[in-house]
Formats: C-alpha cells, sequence, structure tokens
C-alpha cells in the first residue's frame, strides 16, 4: 500500500552529547539520538509508528464512524 506524505514540522534541541526531537502536530511524537541524522530518523519512524497505531486504534470503533480530510491554517 503507498502511504501519503506528510509536511509536518520537527523541532530539534542539541542537548549534552546528543539531539532530542519533537513534531509539533503530534502529540508524543518525541525522540533522541546521538547525531542529528539519527534522531532525525528516529523522529521519521515515531511519527509513522503513531499515526499507524491511530488508524489501527480506529478500526476497532463501533457505530457509525466519519472520516474525513480536514486542512487547518496555523
Amino acid at each position: 500500500m503507498l502511504k501519503k506524505q506528510r509536511q509536518l514540522t520537527a523541532v530539534y534541541q542539541k542537548r549534552g552529547r546528543g539531539y532530542i526531537g519533537w513534531i509539533e502536530e503530534i502529540p508524543g511524537a518525541n525522540t533522541q539520538g546521538a547525531i542529528f541524522s539519527e534522531a532525525k530518523e528516529n523522529l521519521k519512524e515515531a511519527a509513522a509508528l503513531i499515526i499507524e497505531a491511530n488508524r489501527m486504534a480506529t478500526k476497532t470503533l463501533k457505530g457509525a464512524i466519519i472520516r474525513k480530510s480536514l486542512r487547518v491554517s496555523a
């Protein structure tokens, strides 16, 4: 299945000997890495896992479910 690419805002901060990073639009999507590129790759994986987990969670919902695309200007 071809996955849709999304544009998200990643924030990185140098901490001690490594980097931490998080995605502004996805609560809980945060990570760390010894080098910047490691933190970036870890953050991509964290975001993908959270999005997939949220999709899987909706499959267990009962009743009428409405899924719609939503554009937000922020």
